[in-house]
């Protein structure tokens, strides 16, 4: 359910070179004396229009203030100055939303030429989760436009709703691909719809560069698909050579969603690295999602059937229900998990039946604490971002990089398949390889008592840290 009215395409209007440190007064002066064209109209007249926003709609759940509602609305009826007033106020009561300022620097482009880009998140399924996606975006877009642009020209962003549905995905895919002023698209926020969207962007020729999608699927899916997040298969293959080589254990049972392509992708990569690697094998797979699941049931049967190692690989949807697993195994069988589960959540709710279990984790999830784009990213937002933002902010930065070179949605696609493109992230260089993947640094972390006054944390093994492809 979207919050905030239908949306209707409407003119957006300020003058040539307002930046975010420019007065309101200015600005309001500015924006009263500009009167802009209609903006990217077949998207207005999409049958999903209210599920794609540049400002009239608010699409946030429970973030709807009077204040920015009423910013929707002014803006809807074409009175910008009084929205952009209202915007400010907004960001001002709650600086760590970022489709506030979204929509406050789309509004501050006016009539000037654009380029625009969309992103696609899961908004009312996965709020939180998104929220943190559109804060790479976000950050992205507010630097661009206060350093003058893309050689000259204002950054304009997109914000669409998909709500974790690959039918809803595709439908939003081809919105945007129906518009020809979109560039490229940051997104989707599940596998499951960037697989489906990427059917789209791939017959349009509408390059999406997803931040969190991992399934081992997407790699070299499609010409026109690149992602900032690894493929399940690296963190498979590390976790599984850990389970050999320093647990000593040969026999794993599986936890999963079988709903999920996420799920499905890092079971059958960790069931395969044990495999090819010769040494274990996977001795039961137990479904998260079956009606007749039973964590204590499942946990004792797989202890019977030989297993001397789990393996957790749920998505978010099932992820309290993976902890009741955790809770029924009390510490008997080591664990090892997915990335899903380095989580603050995780050391809360888990606490000692959490003790020793083993993530393989992208070097930036355990890196951007201490990072100078974390201090960046506290100053804009009022809040420490983690690593979705991170890789929203990476993905991003790619396509800026791409249209900086060629502001066409081939010379785009172009610039992102060259072997010598590459633009500097919030903490190393993003590049990608021929299969669209981005090769980066995977290090082992463990669930240990803390040397902080928390109870628990995540500790880097430093001398696991792998590349991987």
């Amino acid at each position: 359910m979207q919050c905030g009215r239908r949306r209707f395409r409407l003119p957006l209007a300020i003058a040539a070179g307002i930046g975010a440190t420019a007065s309101v007064t200015l600005a309001t002066w500015m924006i009263s004396r500009s009167v802009a064209p209609p903006v990217m109209p077949t998207i207005a007249s999409s049958p999903i229009a209210d599920h794609i926003s540049f400002g009239e709609t608010i699409l946030t759940p429970g973030k709807t203030t009077l204040i920015k509602q009423e910013a929707a609305d002014q803006i809807t009826a074409g009175n910008l100055s009084q929205a952009a007033t209202l915007l400010e106020t907004a960001r001002r009561a709650n600086p760590a939303d970022p489709e506030t300022l979204i929509y406050l620097n789309n509004i501050r482009i006016g009539a000037n030429k654009t380029y625009t880009i969309g992103v696609a998140v899961p908004l009312a399924t996965q709020p939180s989760t998104s929220t943190e996606v559109l804060r790479g975006v976000a950050q992205v877009q507010n630097e661009v436009n206060q350093s003058g642009g893309i050689n000259g020209v204002k950054l304009k962003v997109a914000i669409a709703t998909d709500n974790s549905d690959p039918e809803l995905a595709t439908q939003v895919a081809e919105a945007f691909a129906a518009d020809s002023n979109l560039l490229g698209v940051v997104g989707h926020g599940t596998s499951d719809t960037t697989l489906a969207a990427g059917e789209v962007y791939q017959s349009q020729e509408l390059v999406a560069i997803s931040p969190v999608s991992s399934a081992v699927q997407l790699s070299g899916f499609s010409p026109y698909v690149f992602r900032t997040m690894p493929s399940d298969q690296a963190p498979a293959k590390h976790l599984s050579q850990y389970m050999v080589t320093r647990l000593k254990k040969h026999k794993a049972a599986i936890f999963f969603n079988s709903r999920s392509a996420y799920s499905r992708s890092l079971k059958d990569a960790f069931k395969d690295a044990l495999f090819y690697n010769g040494k274990g094998q996977v001795v039961a797979e137990v479904d998260l999602s079956s009606p007749d699941f039973n964590p204590v049931d499942s946990v004792e049967e797989v202890i019977k059937q030989g297993a001397d190692a789990m393996m957790l690989a749920p998505n978010q949807e099932l992820f309290d229900r993976t902890l009741l697993v955790v809770d029924a195994n009390q510490n008997r069988l080591p664990l090892l998990a997915g990335d899903a589960f380095y989580l603050p959540k995780t050391l809360q709710v888990g606490g000692k039946a959490v003790l020793g279990m083993i993530l393989a984790v992208p070097t930036y999830q355990v890196e951007v604490d201490r990072s100078p784009f974390q201090k960046q990213a506290k100053l804009l937002w009022g809040d420490r971002v983690n690593w979705r933002t991170v890789l929203s902010y990476d993905a991003t930065q790619a396509l800026v990089g791409a249209i900086k070179r060629s502001p066409t949605r081939k010379g785009i696609r172009r610039s992102l398949a060259d072997p010598k493109f590459s633009v500097m992230g919030a903490l190393n260089r993003v590049s990608f390889s021929e299969k669209g993947d981005r090769p980066i640094e995977l290090e082992i972390v463990k669930v240990t008592p803390a040397r902080s006054g928390k109870k628990f944390e995540f500790r880097p093994i430093s001398s696991d840290k792998q590349r991987s492809n």
